[in-house]
């Protein structure tokens, strides 16, 4: 399989330090070799490769951003944003299972954590010994998770949790789940071990995108939590929403990714496919597609750089991280459709990853904020006006 040679028309490298450029080709050639070529036969058995895990926690994949002390790589927004990107050009799934892990895992455990809690948990997230989950959407309330109804009690001893969560990403193989759970009314994080009584966590199957993905429900029946498990550093919404931000930055990233593989796969296959005699590439219309899809990745490209920069800069505002996660994958959506339609029949076959990655952005588009949430959350912030309350 010949390598990735990168898809850079504005020649963004140059923007990047020696550093972010050193992350990006690791990780690029960790998907080369390790991901392309069993993520296929993944996907045809709805499993996600979990062989991969230790080796992303070698390659300091997880919580990349977060502190040395705990075994992290420390590096820099930018960073952690290109590792997404290639991680998504190899599949949705694999960049899922790393940002769960590390913005909606261990950035809430960092940010909210105790002490004893990110000595204990950090390390072994961060090498992958131990997987993690993130519970916060509900099967009636995903836009509106302030509606949540999962609620916990508490004891003398510690909290009584009751309630159910879906559509959580590697919930089924979670050592640990985050949730997020009403404690006298005001949203409360607890860290639920697996194997506690009256917690299970069943995986969600007939899936038609995001197979090599464990997805799954979190059901809590009178489930105690001891009270040292209780995330102390604050209550209220804003905790979980500030740890999707952190997802929402590695998505906006992630999608580029599988826009670039979409493209590649699409150019490399016009100029080799013969129709009327010639290559399709030639004709005006393959051309135009082509040329539409190259502006949009380098449209997001810039994008995301510069939301990279500003969130290093401790700048970003989460309307900006919302702005990049609804562009960028829009486009990445439709970029898969395009490069679908110019590989023609041959384009549902798994032997490309074009429909692959269209099923999956399907759901990119729609978790960590529907495209239409996204809409409005920058509707609000332009207009100053709120149209969802």
């Amino acid at each position: 399989m010949p390598k990735f040679q990168g898809v850079d028309f504005f020649n963004i490298e140059s923007l990047l330090s020696e550093e972010e450029i050193l992350v990006r080709n690791t990780v690029r050639e960790f998907v080369d070799d390790e991901v392309l070529p069993i993520i296929e036969k993944h996907n045809r058995a709805g499993t996600f490769p979990m062989e991969l895990a230790p080796k992303m926690g070698e390659l300091g994949l997880m919580g990349a951003t977060l502190p040395e002390e705990y075994g992290c790589a420390g590096l820099n927004n930018v960073s952690y944003g290109l590792m997404m990107q290639e991680l998504e050009r190899g599949d949705s799934g694999v960049r899922s299972f790393a940002s769960v892990q590390s913005g909606l895992v261990m950035y809430p455990i960092f940010a909210f954590g105790s002490s004893k809690q990110k000595d204990h948990w950090l390390p072994k997230l961060a090498k992958a010994e131990k997987i993690g989950c993130f519970g916060l959407t509900e099967p009636d309330f995903g836009s509106n998770p302030g509606g949540m109804i999962t609620r916990a009690d508490e004891k003398s001893d510690g909290y009584i949790l009751n309630g159910a969560k879906m559509w959580i990403t590697n919930g089924t193989v979670a050592d640990v789940a985050v949730v997020w759970a009403k404690l006298n009314g005001k949203v409360n994080g607890f860290l639920v071990e697996k194997g506690t009584p009256g917690f299970t966590a069943p995986e969600m199957k007939g899936k038609h995108s995001l197979r090599a993905s464990v997805t799954s429900e979190l059901i809590f029946q009178d489930v105690h939590i001891p009270k040292e498990n209780r995330l102390p550093g604050g209550e209220g919404l804003r905790l979980p929403l500030s740890c999707l931000s952190q997802a929402r930055y590695g998505i906006a990233w992630g999608a580029i990714g599988a826009a670039m593989a979409c493209y590649d796969s699409a150019l490399n296959y016009s100029k080799t496919r013969i129709q009327f005699g010639r290559p399709i590439g030639s004709f005006q219309l393959t051309q135009a597609k082509l040329v539409h899809m190259l502006t949009e990745i380098t449209k997001g490209q810039l994008v995301s750089l510069q939301l990279g920069r500003l969130k290093d800069a401790g700048k970003v505002r989460f309307q900006q991280i919302s702005f990049a996660k609804r562009n960028n994958v829009f486009h990445a959506l439709e970029i898969a459709r395009e490069a679908r339609s110019i590989l023609g029949a041959n384009g549902i076959l798994d032997e490309y990853p074009v429909m692959r990655h269209a099923a999956n952005l399907e759901s990119v588009l729609t978790y960590e904020g529907t495209h239409e949430m996204h809409t409005l959350i920058l509707g609000e912030d332009i207009t100053g006006v709120a149209a969802f309350e």
